[in-house]
């Protein structure tokens, strides 16, 4: 198999790059950048070093898609919309973006979110890629919208309760500095985050469309609402995230709903009390944890997980296994870091 990344400069890209080098089934492939063309992918990405002495390519994104089996886009959101169309026409096997443009099917919801969308003929051609809820669904798939990090957490954390009569469930997450991205701003400024917490896009943060799109599908309910609270961590890597619900009708066995829903998912752990971020960084893996009130009519459910590999690279890598018929572990198994 040939990969390309295009827009590989990024953390998300040099996350897609360690991946793609480490996967048994690929065998070639590229690493497109604008800014970085023709420089050491180890310059940029120094943890690569000892893998490879590659270079970074300026290839048009079409043309360095043309034979590509697969073909990641690591595009800040907004850029995918304006080549998608070009590097589908290229003929790539598959081509899985990671950035928002395609994520949300309903372009009511996403201009609601986003604005109107530049490119809407193309949304219906991609599939939304939630690896561990969707499986072998994605089997044939030849475009997939890769679920945003805070989503993801979100979703892992909302479809076990999808069946429960409950009334909007709450969600707050904490982020660390790697999910604004590898251009510095004031708010990710080490002054700035080191020590600090704080909220932003109160109440309008982006991935809330792709977590109303899921819940309204999964619940059956066109009106369902459920709400994303993000907030800035002093840590670089991770996402903690909180789900808290009431219910209508008790629950019995909190627990026994994560496990029955994910059953047989080899990257979503169940455990036995509340997970702890570090033990998640690294890997490509979930850890979730539900507890319920003594009249069980109160359930919350606690989530885990790496932004940069289950929340992008990782997922993306999972959703492609699952597309192209390879095993759903391929390049995925490895161990995270401990301490960190």
């Amino acid at each position: 198999m040939k990969a390309v990344v295009v827009g590989a400069a990024g953390y998300v890209g040099g996350e897609l790059l360690r991946l793609v080098l480490g996967h048994p089934a690929i065998r070639a492939w590229a690493a497109t950048s604008r800014s970085q063309a023709g420089k050491p992918v180890a310059a940029v990405h120094p943890h690569l070093a000892p893998l490879t002495d590659a270079v970074f390519s300026g290839d048009d994104p079409a043309a360095a898609a043309r034979g590509a089996d697969v073909v990641f886009l690591a595009l800040e959101h907004g850029e995918s919309s304006k080549l998608a169309e070009g590097i589908l026409a290229a003929g790539a096997g598959l081509v899985v973006d990671l950035a928002a443009d395609f994520r949300v099917a309903d372009l009511a919801l996403h201009a609601r979110y986003y604005g109107p969308h530049p490119a809407p003929a193309l949304v219906p051609r991609f599939r939304y890629g939630l690896a561990d809820v969707e499986g072998a669904s994605l089997r044939g798939a030849r475009a997939i919208a890769a679920p945003g990090c805070f989503a993801t957490a979100a979703q892992l954390a909302l479809w076990p309760l999808r069946h429960l009569p409950s009334a909007a469930p709450a969600m707050v997450a904490i982020t660390g500095s790697s999910g604004a991205g590898v251009h510095p701003k004031p708010t990710t400024h080490h002054p700035a985050r080191a020590h600090n917490l704080f909220a932003y896009q109160v109440m309008a943060h982006r991935h809330e469309a792709e977590v109303l799109q899921s819940w309204r599908r999964w619940s059956g309910r066109a009106d369902a609402e459920a709400r994303l609270l993000v907030h800035a961590g002093p840590f670089v890597r991770g996402i903690h995230l909180t789900l808290h619900t009431r219910l209508s009708a008790a629950v019995q066995d909190a627990p026994g709903l994560l496990r029955e829903a994910y059953a047989g998912r080899p990257f979503v752990r169940v455990l036995d009390a509340p997970p702890e971020l570090t033990h998640a960084v690294g890997t490509n893996h979930a850890l979730l944890h539900a507890a319920a009130s003594d009249d069980g009519r109160e359930v919350a459910v606690f989530c885990v997980l790496d932004n940069l590999v289950k929340g992008a690279g990782g997922q993306a890598v999972q959703a492609m296994n699952l597309a192209l018929g390879l095993p759903e572990t391929a390049g995925l198994t490895g161990g995270g870091i401990f301490p960190c």
